[in-house]
């Protein structure tokens, strides 16, 4: 590793803190690299996880060597707490952003950062450096009186406010160091406000007492509120529980919609140019995180992202696209950030992502499976909400014969990805039996024989009959994971022969060092990525549905290794190396453990 690599933590080495609008990654080491707010798909605020000069950050760490460091989050919350202890005694550092009843609408995040005393007395350097813009703009920090602070510049301010005094640095932000008695707290907040408020509200700058306590307490009830409603088949399991908690964290309270991860351009492959922003909401991820959520008795999310869905799409399968802004925005155009030198020196940093604009035919199908699932569950469909599904398997009755860039937005040449096509067949054998049992308008003739063309092109040109095994695309006969989520439309059994083999060549030609690549395929990109952990937990959901209980267990746990010690998922991972890659945490990958544990219980009955 070089040395302006080494200057950047492992990716496992951070956590996430979120209230369901914005959220930050905190290092080990108690410095916030990255920060967004007001919300997900923000401007960065705190950005050296993309640049270690120019992005900012605002960390916190004993002056002394730190002869041991604990984290851990508060039993069912997103409150962080990091346990230092050195030769002067021991501390915790709580991190959280403050919830309370209005979470639906928080005008202003807020961050809060709380040292608490255990033993001893440690002196602790805190520093607060501000960059806005993705680094582009150094902002003008001003200081109120006593324990207040602003930070502003373009379209953003900052309002800082501690229990101790800061010395404003020129050109770098705040900075103090504090001791920290046993029994003492030192109490720091970051509070998003426009910028045109704190110069005309006075009242935005006044003290607030011991309001940062009161949080705390708000925050943890909050959490364990809604973790509350969480029902878990095999009893408590702490990986699923976090899991599912991370995937709320990963919703925009405000419309339902769900992101992908908090983070952009964290690489899948180290130096090289696969770096993405995922800060938004996919239709087809999301689909997969409700669909989790819905079987873990968290009902609500679901009903919220399929109304944020159709709100987006203006109602109309044509106008819906595979994915939007946090606020249902349908312009996502990928930018390029010169000026940053990317995670560990992979470039390009990018915001915005180009295949928004990507034909990905999968996504009428998971519209369909989430509506035959809430069906099943005795959800009523109103003529509204059947308009715009059946207005969906129309689209999907003409538009599956063509060429799409499929599940893994290839960037190349589109293709006829047999997943594409089987999500297509889904999408109108849904719509067909969603018409049929509730006795809704359909042209059920039209749907069917399209249904059936879909099928019979499928298993003439989708399907290697010489190996016996399902392939990636028509014309080509490479193997593809995503080939593992087939069954669960009902296209094919778990056990159908043909599923049997398709699993068994996945696991045997796409295994790397126990986990699985996404296809042995060219992509068009350079480099080589990491294993992706969400396929192989969709391997240990086929395993477990075959009966081969063994193998699917030693997959799960080869999958679960993936994970950080706070239960939190990448989306790929370098086994050789021991090392998370990709963009962090991710929701595909969170969600794809729940269904793989669910798989397993399951699969003892």
């Amino acid at each position: 590793m070089d040395a302006q690599a080494s200057r950047y933590p492992s990716i496992a080495d951070y956590a996430l803190i979120s209230d369901c609008h914005c959220a930050a990654l905190i290092s080990k080491a108690g410095s916030v690299d990255w920060c967004c707010m007001p919300r997900f798909d923000a401007d960065s605020c705190f950005g050296r996880l993309l640049d270690w000069d120019k992005g900012g950050f605002c960390a916190i760490a004993p002056v002394a060597e730190t002869k041991e460091t604990k984290r851990r989050y508060v039993d069912g919350t997103m409150v962080l707490e990091t346990c230092f202890r050195t030769a002067d005694g021991e501390a915790r550092l709580y991190d959280f952003f403050a919830m309370d009843s209005d979470v639906k609408d928080p005008t202003h995040p807020e961050h809060v950062r709380l040292i608490e005393g255990i033993s001893g007395c440690i002196e602790f350097h805190a520093e607060i450096s501000p960059r806005f813009d993705f680094g582009e703009i150094v902002p003008h920090v001003r200081e109120h009186g006593e324990g207040i602070y602003s930070a502003i510049g373009s379209n953003v301010g900052l309002v800082i406010r501690a229990n101790t005094r800061f010395d404003v640095m020129r050109d770098r932000g705040l900075s103090t160091v504090v001791a920290v008695k046993a029994g003492e707290r030192v109490r720091i907040s970051i509070c998003f406000t426009p910028p045109e408020q704190i110069d005309d509200n006075p009242a935005i700058l006044q003290p607030d007492g011991d309001r940062v306590d009161t949080a705390f307490d708000r925050t943890c009830a909050w959490w364990r509120e809604w973790m509350s409603r969480i029902t878990l088949p095999q009893g408590p399991d702490e990986h699923t529980v976090r899991s599912a908690i991370v995937l709320k964290s990963l919703s925009f309270e405000r419309t339902g919609a769900i992101v992908a991860a908090p983070t952009t351009s964290l690489p899948e492959s180290m130096g090289a140019e696969r770096n993405w922003d995922y800060r938004f909401s996919w239709v087809r991820d999301s689909v997969f995180t409700v669909r989790a959520l819905y079987e873990l008795g968290c009902e609500r999310e679901a009903d919220r992202f399929l109304k944020f869905v159709q709100r987006s799409s203006a109602g109309s399968a044509v106008e819906m696209q595979i994915m939007y802004a946090v606020d249902g925005k349908r312009r996502l155009t990928e930018v390029e950030l010169h000026w940053l030198e990317g995670y560990g020196g992979s470039r390009p940093v990018r915001i915005g992502n180009f295949a928004s604009e990507q034909t990905q035919l999968d996504i009428y199908g998971e519209i369909l499976e989430m509506a035959w699932e809430g069906h099943a569950k005795g959800r009523e469909i109103d003529t509204q909400y059947w308009n715009f599904l059946s207005d969906v398997v129309n689209m999907t009755a003409v538009k599956w014969k063509e060429k799409d860039h499929g599940i893994w937005e290839f960037r190349d040449e589109p293709r006829h990805f047999v997943h594409s096509k089987v999500m297509c067949w889904s999408a109108l054998d849904r719509g067909i039996r969603l018409a049929q049992e509730n006795r809704l308008p359909a042209p059920l003739d039209n749907w069917a024989e399209a249904r059936d063309a879909v099928r019979a092109a499928i298993e003439r040109e989708g399907y290697d009959s010489k190996r016996g095994v399902f392939v990636q695309a028509f014309e080509n006969q490479y193997l593809d994971a995503a080939l593992l989520l087939l069954p669960r439309t009902g296209f094919v059994d778990y056990n159908d022969p043909r599923m049997v083999r398709t699993t068994d060549a996945i696991h045997q030609q796409l295994n790397r060092n126990g986990l699985l690549d996404r296809y042995d395929s060219p992509d068009g990109l350079p480099g080589n990525e990491g294993a992706f952990v969400p396929c192989t937990f969709w391997l240990v959901r086929c395993l477990a549905y075959q009966g081969k209980t063994d193998m699917a267990w030693d997959y799960y746990r080869q999958a679960l290794g993936c994970a950080n010690e706070l239960g939190l998922f990448s989306e790929e991972y370098d086994a050789a190396r021991g090392r998370m890659l990709g963009n962090f945490p991710q929701a595909l990958t969170h969600v794809s453990q729940i269904t793989a544990r669910l798989a397993l219980e399951k699969a003892k009955v």
